[in-house]
């Protein structure tokens, strides 16, 4: 069934909230079992869904057969996690008053759950909604991105063949995205709100989702750190790769370099031919690196931000010019730092690199954010990955690898207007869950 208006959307959410007294009894082996079956299904029709990514969401075909090879990770990871996903013995005889007494501890899903996820990883992003709640035993009411809904309703399909009920996973393609959108943050009879896209239109919707388990994971900026003992060939190569894929339309997308002063020429001299060597064209071609941006108007806003930097002061050590939607690499210096090109989020093909003169000013430089996603720092030294670890105001950090490197299986998310809570799979769980403790 289509859910296009307002008033199918209501019905979804209540056929959702009658799914969940039966989907909440489903057994361990069950969700596995159904679980097991997505994935599987996904690597068997892997080529159908990666084709569909190319077409829908203009990412490479390369890139777009990984993001199903991650899916199946997804859905297999919670098919584990729905096997072992229990609960603790506490001892309670910690007084006299209590000896005798033994504390069992079990998490129980909270209700359905109402989705938002965003264009630029439309499947992996929707199932790492989705694995979670069926792990758990809960529906889910997903409002996926209006530019690729189609990935969405391909895995609706799949899921209900695998043996989930239909009515515990609704996809909503509406008529009137913003109005639906507040439907779902506010209807009390979804618990639990977990939204992902941009920072200013998820923390508007979290004013709305009173009383509920809310999840958002937001935008960043997210930065890179060179000490002086890294090694810059390997870290150019990897800040290409972080940088440029799917065009930076990526939330954790390498934005802002900070190299110490004695690497500074080698690696930008390295890092611009690397890039340089990036080939852009027709995503659906085996050898494109960088496709089209989501649309012209984005292509559009982050060429006038990159002007914009440059009139403000700023050295283009390398120009990527516009076409269309098509936006060629650009590698920036010299930026200020009030530029949205380096405060805000870019999602676009452009990278800021700065020289700084020590360790613990490349620190400063990366915490002078609004964002705190995740940031990576290329060193050797044991001593300042801990201090790194410790200081960065980050949900993660990635030694001698870029921002951009996520497993399906860790935890994820950030601080600040990054988001609050975790995805990966098993922190997800407990975010779609509740402890009840027995005392016996």
């Amino acid at each position: 069934m289509k859910f296009t208006t307002l008033h199918e959307a209501e019905m979804a959410i209540t056929a959702a909230a009658i799914s969940f007294e039966s989907t909440r009894t489903l057994a361990s082996y069950e969700r596995h079992a159904i679980l097991t079956a997505v994935s599987q299904g996904l690597r068997e029709q892997r080529e159908a869904f990666a084709q569909l990514l190319c077409d829908e969401a203009k990412k490479p075909i390369r890139d777009a057969r990984v993001e199903v090879d991650r899916a199946c990770l997804t859905f297999s990871l919670a098919a584990d996690e729905a096997r072992r996903f229990g609960g603790e013995l506490l001892p309670l005889d910690l007084s006299a008053a209590a000896v005798g007494k033994l504390g069992l501890v079990r998490r129980f899903p909270l209700g359905p759950v109402a989705a938002v996820t965003p264009f630029n990883f439309p499947l992996n992003l929707v199932a790492h909604k989705l694995a979670p709640a069926i792990a758990v035993g809960a529906p889910v009411v997903l409002k996926p991105a209006e530019k690729t809904p189609q990935i969405a309703l391909k895995l609706q399909t799949l899921v209900r063949e695998s043996g989930w009920p239909e009515a515990a996973f609704a996809v909503l393609t509406p008529e009137t995205p913003q109005e639906i959108g507040h439907l779902l943050a506010a209807d009390p009879r979804l618990p639990v709100f977990s939204f992902t896209g941009s920072d200013t239109v998820g923390w508007a919707l979290k004013q709305r989702a009173t009383k509920k388990r809310v999840t958002l994971e937001l935008g960043g900026n997210a930065a890179v750190l060179l000490t002086e003992d890294a090694d810059s060939v390997h870290a150019a190569a990897r800040c290409t790769v972080g940088g440029f894929t799917y065009s930076g339309q990526v939330c954790i997308s390498v934005q802002r370099i900070f190299v110490h002063k004695a690497l500074f020429a080698a690696f930008c001299e390295a890092l611009v031919e690397k890039v340089r060597a990036l080939r852009l064209g027709d995503p659906a071609d085996e050898t494109t690196d960088l496709g089209p941006l989501i649309t012209q108007a984005a292509a559009i806003r982050v060429e006038q931000w990159t002007q914009q930097a440059k009139a403000a002061g700023a050295t283009l050590l390398l120009h990527g010019p516009r076409d269309g939607a098509f936006l060629a690499p650009s590698i920036l210096t010299g930026v200020p730092t009030d530029q949205p090109i380096v405060c805000e989020e870019v999602f676009g093909p452009v990278v800021v690199v700065e020289p700084v003169d020590s360790f613990e000013a490349g620190i400063a430089r990366i915490n002078a954010s609004r964002y705190g996603l995740q940031a990576g720092v290329f060193t050797h030294d044991i001593r300042r990955i801990m201090q790194a670890h410790n200081s960065l105001n980050m949900g993660g950090v990635i030694i001698n690898d870029v921002p951009t490197f996520r497993s399906d299986a860790m935890p994820y998310g950030g601080e600040g207007d990054s988001g609050v809570g975790r995805e990966g799979i098993r922190w997800t769980m407990d975010e779609y869950t509740s402890p009840r403790v027995l005392v016996l």
